[in-house]
């Protein structure tokens, strides 16, 4: 098992070794869509930044339980409970009932995770499915004095809290500050408080998503969704809890006051968060108009973009940089990805072409450690692509007879490309005919061999001539013919 893990944890705003509470066994939530549209291309960087942990903490031996949520309830427009409820909203635009947005905008965030190739998680939990739970966690908070009902809604009483616990641990805000720089509550306001948050919403008549509740009829609210789902399936303390930077100074630091004021324990030990993406230097919003969809980067039907990606290259993209860092999306720099990726993936194709020698002139084990290295430190994805293109040199090098490699670290290079490509990062060869690209090349090259064999060079030097206007160049030695693609 791995052990010389260092993460990034929010909470001290260091790196720090990973320990986890129960080693082998590892609990990992990370907050999930709340699937009231499709989903955007910030969330999808998230999931495929938490793909890529939960991938390589399996690679390293640990057993890993990954909970990602589904919130189809209780989320209003204002994360300070102001608004109308996103899914009643979207039901009456598209008139359709609430669960019937909630089916299509699920199915359409797993049809971009599979294009993406990610892992699913080990539960999927949606916030409907426990209701009964937040009811029983909202209980005990009141029991413990950290809430209050006011007119059929309840509340958390932060100040309260904060008497006893540090509410602004994870973003080291000050609470003074915050309670200024937060508007004063109107007469007409249920809340003591100007830093309160509902647990718990009162429905109004209107309502259509609605459960009894020893308050009355109502629905939960947004963050008690996750403290209830994290504390159900992973216990009172687990080890990493994930998500958007944008979650961290509301939600997640609600789900700490939550958790803390009912179970009296900082729920996780380890908090990371992904950042943001940019568009050509500029914050990525729909209000701004440089905001796109996953199916809209795929096809290239957007105003901004000069033509469609294919998933695999806008992962590789993604992956280029490091999770913490921001992301800008340009029609340049997904080119030279989609480039980069291209290469890595004709490299890989080369790999069973090539003739091992009895010596090798480098050493794939440094490569290998070098890669491992890079991940133990707070997954350095664009470290390992640097070391993962150090190898393509390798096997171009290699199949162009510039060098040698022994069989011994032929393997460790199919080890190397198995292991990091395909099952940490998750990346896939997009391109579906190359088994039956691979066969017809073979059999065409089989032809020229014969015809050189019979001294009938012209049709020869045609199959070399042609394939090269095709795109495909082929290299004669004295092991046979190999070719590749130009």
């Amino acid at each position: 098992m791995n052990t010389g893990l260092q993460l990034y944890n929010t909470l001290t705003r260091e790196k720090e070794p990973f320990e986890p509470l129960n080693a082998p066994n590892v609990g990992m939530y990370v907050c999930g869509p709340t699937v009231y549209s499709d989903v955007h291309l910030g969330n999808c960087r998230t999931f495929i930044s938490f793909d890529l942990i939960f991938r390589y903490l399996k690679y390293s031996g640990y057993k890993v339980r990954y909970v990602r949520n589904i919130t189809d309830a209780g989320h209003l427009e204002g994360d300070r409970d102001e608004g109308d409820d996103k899914f009643a909203k979207r039901a009456k635009l598209e008139q359709l009932e609430p669960m019937e947005i909630v089916q299509k905008y699920t199915l359409g965030f797993h049809d971009v995770l599979r294009m993406f190739n990610t892992l699913p998680p080990s539960i999927e939990p949606t916030a409907t499915g426990h209701i009964m739970e937040q009811i029983e966690m909202i209980k005990v908070i009141i029991e413990n004095g950290y809430a209050y009902e006011s007119n059929g809604t309840i509340y958390f009483d932060v100040e309260k809290y904060s008497e006893k616990y540090n509410y602004t641990i994870l973003t080291n805000r000050n609470l003074e500050d915050m309670l200024a720089n937060t508007r004063e509550l109107g007469g007409q306001n249920e809340k003591r408080g100007r830093l309160d948050f509902a647990l718990w919403i009162k429905a109004k008549p209107e309502t259509i998503m609605r459960w009894p509740s020893p308050w009355g009829v109502g629905f939960p609210g947004w963050h008690i969704e996750c403290s209830a789902m994290s504390a159900k399936y992973l216990g009172d303390e687990f080890d990493i809890h994930g998500g958007g930077m944008d979650l961290a100074a509301t939600h997640h630091t609600n789900e700490i006051a939550q958790s803390e004021a009912c179970s009296h324990i900082q729920p996780a030990k380890y908090w990371m968060h992904t950042n943001m993406l940019t568009v050509n230097g500029s914050r990525m919003s729909k209000s701004a108009g440089n905001g796109f969809l996953p199916e809209e980067l795929f096809t290239g039907n957007h105003p901004l973009l000069v033509k469609g990606f294919s998933p695999m290259t806008v992962k590789f993209f993604m992956l280029q940089a490091h999770y913490r860092s921001t992301l800008d999306f340009s029609n340049e720099a997904l080119d030279a990805s989609e480039k980069g990726f291209r290469r890595l993936m004709n490299a890989i194709g080369l790999l069973e072409r090539l003739v091992p020698s009895a010596a090798s002139d480098f050493d794939i084990d440094a490569i290998a450690a070098n890669c491992v290295k890079a991940m133990n430190d707070d997954f350095n994805s664009p470290v390992v692509i640097a070391e993962l293109f150090d190898a393509v040199r390798i096997i171009n090098t290699v199949h162009d007879g510039k060098a040698s490699v022994s069989e011994k670290q032929l393997d460790a290079l199919k080890k190397l490309m198995k292991d990091f490509v395909f099952d940490i990062f998750g990346l896939k060869d997009e391109d579906t005919s190359n088994n039956e690209l691979n066969g017809v090349l073979d059999l065409v090259i089989d032809v020229r061999k014969i015809a050189k064999e019979n001294k009938d060079y012209a049709t020869s030097d045609k199959i070399r001539v042609g394939l090269q206007s095709m795109g495909f160049q082929l290299k004669d030695s004295k092991e046979g013919t190999t070719w590749n693609k130009i």
